[in-house]
């Protein structure tokens, strides 16, 4: 199991703020393959923010389901490693079953913060028709692997591209997706999907108008003992190969490269504090969607924010 670590104990007042308003409507999905050193930790601490917690064991066989037997959540098997796409697919589809109104991803290898989540749902209830995005925010986690940071600028600028607009660590799991973009998605979520799903889901959301929001969350060392799943080159490169399939649709989409570079350098800074429920109303981060919230039909514009991160204009 993971080692004890300096972990803030929840705040009174999330706490009280996410019972009240959330805890029934919102249901966290956790998909696990091997992850039996990280994984109790993970769900225990999420327990403190969201009632219905989903774990999604994808085949694992080093007792990641048993390890989480004591836990008053729900674990669903998939029969064989199938892979993260359809694991999250699982996942989405019970709490369809179920009447959530939106679904909260996180990863179970413990790199995603549970005590976060009551920013992430914060946000989700201001701007509930949008997928909120957590932008992993790298402070005192050590340096990166160079050739992962690279990797993920990469993918941020296919993903931005074909989406038509700015957008901050594409390859972030920590999500929140409303129940009405879950209902109308149509994305192939088979095993060579397993990485590039979640970067479709992002193109396809804005095609459908769907735009994200990016709230900054810790971004933590990976506690577990296995390796992490996600291969730099390999999956950035099935990424770029369906962006490039998805730009060559849309006759390359220059308008759409022009829009995600315009204000790109706002959505690229990682570097701001992390935004929690409590003051999450007076300074939401970087968001440059005005155009977007239009579209939607969102009557509350979010706070105009500065080129710096967090520095109100």
């Amino acid at each position: 199991m993971v080692s004890s670590r300096n972990i803030p104990t929840p705040n009174g007042n999330d706490i009280a703020f996410i019972a009240e308003t959330m805890v029934n409507r919102f249901i966290l999905v956790i998909p696990a393959f091997n992850e039996v050193g990280t994984i109790h930790d993970v769900a225990s601490r999420a327990l403190h923010y969201v009632k219905q917690v989903v774990v999604v064991d994808d085949g694992s066989t080093d007792g990641t389901s048993q390890a989480l037997a004591d836990l008053p959540i729900t674990v669903l098997k998939n029969p064989e490693n199938m892979g993260k796409a359809a694991s999250l697919w699982v996942g989405f589809q019970h709490a369809r079953k179920v009447g959530a109104e939106a679904v909260i991803t996180i990863d179970g290898d413990g790199q995603h913060a549970p005590e976060d989540i009551s920013s992430v749902l914060a946000g989700s209830e201001r701007w509930a028709k949008f997928l909120i995005l957590g932008t992993r925010v790298r402070t005192d986690c050590g340096s990166v692997l160079t050739i992962r940071a690279l990797a993920n600028r990469v993918a941020d600028f296919w993903i931005s591209w074909a989406a038509g607009y700015p957008i901050a660590d594409s390859q972030s799991g920590f999500r929140v997706y409303p129940m009405t973009l879950l209902q109308k998605l149509n994305v192939k979520h088979g095993k060579k999907q397993s990485f590039v799903f979640e970067s479709e889901v992002l193109i396809e959301a804005a095609r459908l108008g769907v735009f994200s929001v990016p709230i900054d969350v810790q971004a933590l060392p990976r506690q577990g003992t296995t390796p992490s799943h996600f291969r730099p080159v390999v999956d950035i490169l099935r990424i770029t190969k369906m962006v490039a399939w998805r730009l060559l649709a849309r006759g390359m989409y220059l308008r759409g490269l022009f829009q995600s570079l315009r204000g790109y350098s706002d959505h690229q800074a990682l570097s701001a504090p992390t935004i929690t429920s409590s003051h999450l109303h007076k300074n939401i981060g970087s968001l440059s969607l005005s155009q977007a919230l239009d579209f939607q039909g969102e009557r509350e514009k979010p706070t105009k924010i500065s080129r710096r991160m967090g520095k109100k204009l």
